[in-house]
């Protein structure tokens, strides 16, 4: 679920793999909801996934994009924002997954997806899309432990 990390910043841990109901909703992960329940903003991520934001989170993130005017982070920070839902979990802990960040992530009614704690962050990923990342990149892992620590 969450790590407290440095004191004062919750990582978010783990995997799980809901559905997105009918109504293009997506039942949080217990452990994920108090970290969220102030409110968060879903938005396009890495390599087509969604990313899971605290409010606190995405504004920190969109201010540290904001510092350079180079043209390709201007470019990032529109396409970071374009399609940006803010909301909260409702009673049940689901939130709405808006049809264009749907289609950009490959996410179907119905469907189970899988989601992943990033760290400060939550991930949303399809199913197929998520077991070929791992795929190419678990060897890559394993080999970097030596240089990541």
């Amino acid at each position: 679920g969450k790590v407290v990390y440095n004191g004062d910043v919750e990582l978010m841990l783990g995997t799980f793999t809901p559905k997105i109901d009918e109504k293009g909703r997506l039942i949080l992960p217990a452990k994920f909801r108090e970290l969220l329940s102030d409110g968060l903003v879903l938005t396009r991520g890495q390599e087509h996934c969604l990313y899971i934001l605290s409010a606190h989170e995405f504004q920190r993130m969109y201010r540290k994009i904001q510092k350079s005017n180079s043209p390709h982070k201007r470019a990032y920070a529109r396409l970071f924002t374009a399609d940006a839902v803010s909301d909260r979990p409702d009673k049940q802990g689901r939130i709405t997954i808006a049809a264009g960040l749907r289609e950009y992530a490959s996410l179907a009614i119905g469907e189970e997806v899988v989601v992943i704690g990033a760290g400060t962050r939550i991930e949303v990923w399809d199913k197929a899309s998520w077991d070929a990342y791992q795929g190419q990149n678990l060897d890559i892992f394993a080999a970097m432990n030596e240089e990541v620590f």
